[in-house]
């Protein structure tokens, strides 16, 4: 990890969600530094999912605190968090498929500007937001389809999309859930060095099933089981952990 990504910039304090009986998240503290990639992983029912819900304000923790840029935004709304900059890639916004992408990236902008759609006649003409638009798309890899209508894309294309929304809202943190879900290895291959690229730009929390692309990536990893975190460390601790491999990675090596 760079050097210089040692300010805390996501920090959860005895993190708990019960439902009934059902511990889903249980006395969990974790940090997240700026500019870092942290990579959650575990097993299905881990409670990851769950985890990402609480960070970005979805659902609220049934006790515990979270502080985000040094702020406790435990009772902060999902939209409110989003204002912070705290981005989850697909919550931003929905993509408007009858649109192309630079449309779609500029919409996105013309949101954080504090704009509605009613005023996209108006902002059609404005040459800044359309820059800013075309340099994110840029960033995302979508260049080359900027004019393309955003239902036409291929699905890789379309989880680009979501990202470069995402990034519209100028993050200081993405939170990024499953982003290569369906995704070919070709898809796969486009995407892993865009997430990289965040890398000490934002902080990214990854939540991912492909462990190539978790190891590939991340600064750090998280390791949950039964919403209690069982290690965290780097790629290489955590690859030799004999308890991780116990319950989770197996006896398989990780390249």
């Amino acid at each position: 990890m760079n050097a210089k990504s040692t300010e805390t910039l996501l920090e959860l304090r005895h993190l708990v969600k019960r439902y009934g009986g059902l511990l889903a998240t249980d006395n969990l503290d974790l940090t997240v530094t700026r500019g870092e990639i942290h990579a959650i992983i575990g097993p299905n029912g881990a409670g990851k999912t769950t985890l990402i819900h609480q960070i970005s304000g979805a659902i609220a923790p049934t006790s515990g605190s979270i502080l985000f840029n040094g702020r406790d935004i435990t009772g902060v709304s999902m939209h409110e968090r989003v204002k912070l900059g705290l981005a989850r890639s697909y919550q931003i916004t929905n993509i408007f498929k009858e649109y192309s992408v630079l449309d779609n990236i500029a919409l996105a902008v013309q949101a954080r500007r504090g704009s509605s759609m009613r005023f996209w006649q108006q902002a059609v003409s404005d040459k800044a937001l359309f820059d800013e638009a075309r340099a994110i798309g840029g960033q995302v890899g979508l260049e080359a389809r900027i004019d393309v209508i955003a239902g036409n894309l291929a699905h890789g294309e379309q989880r680009q999309l979501e990202v470069g929304l995402a990034l519209a809202t100028l993050p200081k943190l993405l939170l990024l859930d499953e982003p290569m879900a369906g995704m070919g290895p070709d898809e796969s291959a486009r995407l892993i060095p865009l997430i990289r690229n965040l890398r000490n730009e934002i902080g990214v929390v990854l939540i991912e099933h492909d462990m190539d692309a978790v190891f590939q990536l991340a600064d750090r990893i998280t390791v949950l089981v039964a919403g209690r975190v069982i290690a965290t460390g780097t790629p290489d601790q955590i690859r030799n952990d004999p308890e991780v491999k116990k319950a989770y990675l197996g006896d398989e090596a990780i390249a």
